[in-house]
C-alpha cells in the first residue's frame, strides 16, 4: 500500500517517530507495581526510512528512524510504504519484542546507558532467502549482546529510541529478575613495603 502526503503531515508523522520524551533510568516505582500484569511480549512496526545517495554506486540509503508500540489488533504482518519527494518510508508491522532471563544483565546496561535504545536487525534478503534492494527487519531486541552477535555476522543492526512503554516494561522486568553486581574495590598493593624488604635482603 503506498500513500502520499503533503509537507505537513509528513513532518507530523516524522515527528512522532523521531522525537522521544526523555525518560529518567530505573525510577523509584516500587517492584510491585511494576512487575504486575506484565505482559509477556510486545508487538511493533519498525520505521525505516531512506534518502537519496551522494554515491554513484548506490541509489538511495536505508536506515531505521524508529518504531512504535502496537496492539493486538494492529499486530498484523504487513508492509505500508509512504513517498514524500525523494524519501521514503517503509513500515513493516507485526514483529514481536520478548525479553529473556540470561539477557537480564544486557537490558540493564542498556537502561543505565545515556540513550537507551532498541535494536533493530535486518537483512538484505525476504523471508525466502531472495536478495533485496532494501534492508528487511526481522528482529527486534533490547538486548545490546543479541545486538552485537547478530552485527558479527553479516547482518545490520540499527538503533533507535526506545518507546516509554517498552522501557517501563523492560525497567521492570530487570528490577523483578536482576540484581546488578557492585563493584569491589581493589586493595592497592604497598609495593613501597615490598622494594624495601628487598633491598634489606640483598
Amino acid at each position: 500500500m503506498t500513500l502520499r502526503l503533503n509537507r505537513n503531515q509528513w513532518h507530523a508523522n516524522c515527528t512522532y517517530f523521531i522525537m522521544r520524551e526523555a525518560i529518567n533510568p530505573l525510577s523509584n516505582t516500587s517492584t510491585d507495581d511494576l512487575a504486575a500484569n506484565q505482559p509477556s511480549r510486545f508487538l511493533v512496526s519498525v520505521i525505516m526510512q531512506s534518502k537519496p545517495s551522494s554515491s554513484k554506486w548506490v541509489e538511495e540509503v536505508w536506515d531505521a528512524i524508529g518504531l512504535v508500540v502496537l496492539t493486538d489488533e494492529q499486530g498484523k504482518h504487513n508492509v505500508k510504504q509512504i513517498i514524500q519527494g525523494d524519501s521514503k518510508q517503509l513500515i513493516y508491522s507485526g514483529l514481536t519484542i520478548r525479553l529473556f532471563l540470561d539477557e537480564c544483565e544486557s537490558y540493564y546496561h542498556n537502561l543505565m546507558s545515556p540513550e537507551p535504545g532498541c535494536f533493530i536487525v535486518a537483512r538484505e534478503e525476504d523471508a525466502e532467502g531472495n536478495e533485496s534492494d532494501v534492508p528487511i527487519p526481522f528482529l527486534v531486541s533490547l538486548s545490546f549482546d543479541e545486538a552485537h552477535a547478530y552485527l558479527e555476522g553479516d547482518d545490520i543492526v540499527y538503533s533507535v529510541a526506545i518507546p516509554p512503554e517498552l522501557y517501563r516494561w523492560t525497567e521492570a522486568y530487570v528490577l523483578e529478575n536482576y540484581s546488578a553486581e557492585k563493584r569491589k574495590k581493589r586493595k592497592r598493593k604497598d609495593w613501597s613495603a615490598s622494594l624495601k624488604k628487598a633491598n634489606e635482603e640483598s
